[in-house]
C-alpha cells in the first residue's frame, strides 16, 4: 500500500475513533443528568482508552506525512489541504472535514458535560454546607468506619 493510501487508513481510523469518542461524550451527558456516578466513571476509563488510541493514531498520521514529505522532497508540515492539492485526491478534503466537524461537536460536547459537573459539584457543596449550619458533619466516604455484619 502507498504511503498515501496508508495516510488515508489512519484518517480514516481516527475519525472512527473521534466518533466513538463522540458518542461516549453523548452517553457521559446523560448519565450526568441523571446523576448516574457508577456509569460516568465507567465512561471516564473508556475515555481515556479512547484518548490513548487517538495518540497512537495521530503520532502514525505524522509519521507517514514526513514518509510523504520526504518522497515528495516538501517541507515536513503538510496540511490535510496540502496533501489534497499536491495529490490531487479529493478524499482528503472529505476527510479534513469529517475531522473538523468531529471535534467540534467533542468540543462543544465536552464543554456542556463540563458545565454538568461543575453545577452538580456546587449543588452537593450547598447542600453539606446547608446540612453543616444544622450542626451535621460530614466525614468523606474515604474516612469511614469498617463494621463487621456478625451479630
Amino acid at each position: 500500500m502507498s504511503t498515501v493510501e496508508n495516510v488515508k487508513s489512519i484518517l480514516n481510523d481516527q475519525i472512527g475513533a473521534y466518533r466513538i469518542l463522540l458518542d461516549v461524550l453523548q452517553r457521559e451527558r446523560e448519565y450526568l443528568v441523571h446523576f448516574n456516578a457508577p456509569e460516568v466513571e465507567a465512561l471516564s476509563k473508556e475515555k481515556d482508552t479512547i484518548v490513548l488510541k487517538l495518540r497512537l493514531l495521530e503520532e502514525e498520521r505524522c509519521r507517514l506525512i514526513k514518509m510523504f514529505a520526504s518522497e515528495n522532497h516538501v517541507a515536513d508540515n503538510i496540511s490535510l489541504l496540502r496533501l489534497t492539492e499536491m495529490t490531487g485526491d479529493q478524499a482528503f478534503q472529505r476527510l479534513r472535514l469529517q475531522l473538523v466537524s468531529l471535534l467540534q461537536g467533542i468540543v462543544e460536547m465536552n464543554e456542556f458535560n463540563r458545565v454538568l459537573i461543575e453545577r452538580s459539584s456546587s449543588m452537593i457543596r450547598n447542600a453539606l454546607d446547608f446540612l453543616g449550619s444544622f450542626g451535621v458533619i460530614h466525614q468523606s466516604r474515604n474516612t469511614g468506619s469498617l463494621f463487621s455484619r456478625e451479630a
